[in-house]
Protein backbone atom coordinates (compact mmCIF):
# COMPACT_ATOMS: atom_id res chain seq x y z
CA UNK A 1 0.00 0.00 0.00
CA UNK A 2 2.70 2.62 0.73
CA UNK A 3 4.18 2.15 -3.23
CA UNK A 4 0.25 3.58 -3.59
CA UNK A 5 0.52 6.07 -0.90
CA UNK A 6 -0.47 10.08 -2.55
CA UNK A 7 -1.16 8.82 -6.19
CA UNK A 8 -4.36 6.65 -5.12
CA UNK A 9 -7.96 7.80 -5.49
CA UNK A 10 -10.41 5.36 -2.69
CA UNK A 11 -13.99 6.45 -2.57
CA UNK A 12 -15.89 5.18 0.45
CA UNK A 13 -19.80 5.77 -0.79
CA UNK A 14 -22.52 5.40 0.66
CA UNK A 15 -26.40 4.82 -0.88
CA UNK A 16 -25.96 5.56 -4.69
CA UNK A 17 -29.18 6.03 -6.29
CA UNK A 18 -30.53 7.13 -10.20
CA UNK A 19 -30.87 6.06 -13.38
CA UNK A 20 -29.68 2.12 -13.99
CA UNK A 21 -29.54 1.67 -10.19
CA UNK A 22 -29.77 -2.36 -10.29
CA UNK A 23 -30.49 -2.37 -6.36
CA UNK A 24 -33.67 -1.19 -6.56
CA UNK A 25 -34.87 1.19 -3.65
CA UNK A 26 -35.74 4.59 -5.54
CA UNK A 27 -37.42 2.44 -8.30
CA UNK A 28 -39.31 0.35 -5.32
CA UNK A 29 -40.32 3.48 -3.81
CA UNK A 30 -41.21 4.96 -7.31
CA UNK A 31 -43.57 1.73 -7.96
CA UNK A 32 -45.12 2.07 -4.55
CA UNK A 33 -45.71 5.64 -4.85
CA UNK A 34 -46.95 5.16 -8.49
CA UNK A 35 -50.26 2.96 -6.56
CA UNK A 36 -51.36 5.86 -4.45
CA UNK A 37 -53.02 5.58 -1.53
CA UNK A 38 -52.19 5.09 1.54
CA UNK A 39 -48.23 4.75 2.04
CA UNK A 40 -46.10 3.81 5.08
CA UNK A 41 -43.60 6.06 5.47
CA UNK A 42 -40.81 4.60 7.60
CA UNK A 43 -39.35 6.85 10.65
CA UNK A 44 -39.75 10.70 10.71
CA UNK A 45 -40.66 13.16 7.78
CA UNK A 46 -37.32 15.12 8.49
CA UNK A 47 -35.01 12.00 8.68
CA UNK A 48 -32.11 13.02 7.20
CA UNK A 49 -31.11 11.37 4.23
CA UNK A 50 -28.11 11.12 1.73
CA UNK A 51 -28.05 9.08 -1.34
CA UNK A 52 -25.88 10.58 -4.16
CA UNK A 53 -26.89 10.42 -7.69
CA UNK A 54 -24.76 7.34 -9.43
CA UNK A 55 -24.08 10.10 -11.89
CA UNK A 56 -22.17 12.27 -9.70
CA UNK A 57 -20.00 9.68 -8.08
CA UNK A 58 -19.42 8.67 -11.56
CA UNK A 59 -17.88 12.43 -12.45
CA UNK A 60 -15.90 12.48 -8.96
CA UNK A 61 -14.47 9.33 -9.90
CA UNK A 62 -13.08 10.28 -12.82
CA UNK A 63 -11.68 13.88 -11.49
CA UNK A 64 -11.53 13.42 -7.88
CA UNK A 65 -7.41 14.02 -6.97
CA UNK A 66 -5.53 11.22 -5.04
CA UNK A 67 -6.93 10.69 -1.29
CA UNK A 68 -9.66 8.66 0.66
CA UNK A 69 -13.10 10.09 0.07
CA UNK A 70 -16.92 9.62 1.92
CA UNK A 71 -19.30 10.23 -0.98
CA UNK A 72 -22.22 11.29 0.17
CA UNK A 73 -24.54 14.06 -0.47
CA UNK A 74 -24.02 16.34 2.19
CA UNK A 75 -25.80 16.64 5.98
CA UNK A 76 -28.53 18.22 6.47
CA UNK A 77 -30.05 18.60 2.57
CA UNK A 78 -32.27 16.03 2.13
CA UNK A 79 -34.48 14.29 4.23
CA UNK A 80 -37.06 11.37 4.00
CA UNK A 81 -39.73 13.08 2.85
CA UNK A 82 -38.14 15.69 0.60
CA UNK A 83 -37.54 11.97 -1.26
CA UNK A 84 -40.69 10.38 -0.60
CA UNK A 85 -42.56 13.70 -1.89
CA UNK A 86 -40.66 13.86 -4.83
CA UNK A 87 -41.83 9.89 -6.07
CA UNK A 88 -45.32 11.06 -5.08
CA UNK A 89 -45.05 14.05 -7.39
CA UNK A 90 -43.29 12.30 -10.09
CA UNK A 91 -45.61 9.67 -10.37
CA UNK A 92 -48.85 11.83 -10.57
CA UNK A 93 -50.90 9.83 -7.87
CA UNK A 94 -52.66 11.83 -4.83
CA UNK A 95 -51.33 9.03 -2.49
CA UNK A 96 -50.69 10.43 0.72
CA UNK A 97 -48.10 8.97 4.05
CA UNK A 98 -48.76 7.74 6.64
CA UNK A 99 -45.38 8.14 8.86
CA UNK A 100 -44.77 4.90 11.51
CA UNK A 101 -41.93 5.44 13.93
CA UNK A 102 -38.74 3.39 14.48
CA UNK A 103 -39.90 1.87 17.32
CA UNK A 104 -43.46 0.86 15.90
CA UNK A 105 -41.49 -0.81 13.01
CA UNK A 106 -39.14 -2.41 14.52
CA UNK A 107 -42.12 -3.66 16.95
CA UNK A 108 -43.60 -4.99 14.06
CA UNK A 109 -40.76 -7.22 12.73
CA UNK A 110 -39.93 -4.45 9.88
CA UNK A 111 -36.51 -5.14 8.63
CA UNK A 112 -34.86 -2.13 8.36
CA UNK A 113 -33.18 -1.30 4.63
CA UNK A 114 -34.83 -3.54 2.76
CA UNK A 115 -39.12 -4.11 3.86
CA UNK A 116 -39.04 -0.29 3.80
CA UNK A 117 -35.37 0.42 1.43
CA UNK A 118 -33.41 3.55 2.91
CA UNK A 119 -34.86 3.59 6.53
CA UNK A 120 -32.61 2.81 8.75
CA UNK A 121 -33.11 3.83 12.78
CA UNK A 122 -28.99 3.52 13.49
CA UNK A 123 -28.28 6.18 14.64
CA UNK A 124 -24.80 7.56 12.20
CA UNK A 125 -26.33 5.69 9.32
CA UNK A 126 -27.15 9.06 7.45
CA UNK A 127 -24.72 11.47 9.41
CA UNK A 128 -21.67 10.76 6.71
CA UNK A 129 -19.14 13.38 6.36
CA UNK A 130 -18.29 14.32 2.75
CA UNK A 131 -17.19 17.83 2.80
CA UNK A 132 -13.54 16.48 1.64
CA UNK A 133 -15.05 15.23 -1.09
CA UNK A 134 -17.36 18.06 -1.58
CA UNK A 135 -14.12 20.13 -1.42
CA UNK A 136 -12.46 18.07 -3.89
CA UNK A 137 -14.79 18.65 -6.69
CA UNK A 138 -17.82 16.16 -5.21
CA UNK A 139 -21.13 17.90 -6.57
CA UNK A 140 -24.43 16.31 -6.01
CA UNK A 141 -27.35 17.13 -7.97
CA UNK A 142 -30.80 17.79 -6.34
CA UNK A 143 -32.20 15.00 -5.11
CA UNK A 144 -35.62 16.16 -6.71
CA UNK A 145 -33.65 15.45 -10.15
CA UNK A 146 -32.36 12.13 -9.29
CA UNK A 147 -35.61 11.05 -8.83
CA UNK A 148 -37.62 12.61 -11.88
CA UNK A 149 -34.44 10.83 -13.79
CA UNK A 150 -34.98 7.48 -12.52
CA UNK A 151 -38.87 7.60 -13.16
CA UNK A 152 -37.87 8.96 -16.47
CA UNK A 153 -35.43 5.60 -17.25
CA UNK A 154 -37.93 3.38 -15.67
CA UNK A 155 -40.63 4.43 -17.68
CA UNK A 156 -38.96 4.50 -21.30
CA UNK A 157 -38.69 1.16 -20.59
CA UNK A 158 -34.74 1.22 -19.76
CA UNK A 159 -35.37 -0.92 -16.48
CA UNK A 160 -32.57 -2.29 -14.70
CA UNK A 161 -31.06 -5.96 -15.33
CA UNK A 162 -32.34 -8.45 -13.35
CA UNK A 163 -30.64 -8.81 -9.93
CA UNK A 164 -31.25 -11.14 -6.99
CA UNK A 165 -31.38 -7.91 -4.47
CA UNK A 166 -34.41 -6.81 -6.13
CA UNK A 167 -36.44 -9.29 -3.86
CA UNK A 168 -35.04 -7.95 -1.17
CA UNK A 169 -36.77 -4.88 -1.18
CA UNK A 170 -40.67 -3.66 -0.41
CA UNK A 171 -43.02 -4.84 2.38
CA UNK A 172 -45.51 -6.74 1.08
CA UNK A 173 -49.02 -5.27 0.56
CA UNK A 174 -50.59 -7.28 3.44
CA UNK A 175 -48.09 -6.26 6.20
CA UNK A 176 -48.09 -2.39 4.85
CA UNK A 177 -52.33 -2.80 5.38
CA UNK A 178 -51.95 -4.49 8.43
CA UNK A 179 -49.15 -1.40 10.05
CA UNK A 180 -51.55 1.09 8.62
CA UNK A 181 -54.80 -0.18 10.11
CA UNK A 182 -52.75 -0.22 13.40
CA UNK A 183 -51.97 3.08 12.83
CA UNK A 184 -55.30 4.13 12.48
CA UNK A 185 -56.57 2.50 15.34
Amino acid sequence: MAHFAGRATILRPGVILGPGEYVGRLPWWLSRCERGGTILAPGRPGQQIQPADVRDVAEFALTAPPGTYNVAAPRGRDTMSDLLAACLHVTGNGGHFAWAGDDLLKRHGVREWTELPLWRATKGTWAVDSARAQKAGLQCRPLADTVVDTWAWLEAGDGPVAHPRWDDHGISPAKEQELLHFLQS
